[in-house]
């Protein structure tokens, strides 16, 4: 991703979610070289993104968003896979998320990779009206032997 894609990534941020990422926010990711992917169509169409932080032998998921019509074709686990094989190659021996309780999509996503919730975050999400709370879950990741942890 880059500041060029921000248009179509806006553009996709307001129609999945009722509270959607800035412009800021994904500007301020890019600039302080947050792990950022985009999925495609051949034709150039966005159909799903991510955006991770890099942490201290882990990395924390923060925005992973999949079109609507293009949702149920495995878009997910394709940058889930994209993340965990970057965080084995880095020694980042965990992936960590927050997810709207209310989310239930995402939810079965999650834990069908292997996601286990670990704690919640209380009013962690707007919502219309008050807060909503957050799960917060954890995949851990072997890493790969003998690898250079600062690729």
């Amino acid at each position: 991703m880059t500041l060029a894609d921000l248009d179509a990534v806006l553009a996709l941020e307001q129609v999945v979610y009722p509270f959607p990422w800035t412009r800021g926010n994904f500007v301020d990711s890019l600039a302080a070289g947050h792990v950022a992917q985009l999925l495609r169509t051949r034709a150039g169409a966005l159909l799903a993104y991510c955006v991770a932080l890099p942490g201290v032998e882990e990395m924390h998921l923060l925005n992973l968003t999949v079109a609507p019509a293009a949702q149920g074709r495995g878009l997910a686990r394709c940058l889930l896979d994209a993340l965990v094989a970057r965080c084995r190659r880095e020694h980042r021996g965990a992936l960590w998320l927050e997810v709207r309780e209310s989310n239930q999509h995402a939810l079965r996503v999650y834990e069908r990779y292997g996601f286990v919730a670990v704690g919640l975050r209380r009013g962690y999400y707007p919502a219309a009206g008050t807060r909503e709370d957050a799960l917060v879950m954890r995949l851990p990741i072997a890493v790969e032997e003998g690898s250079d942890a600062l690729e």
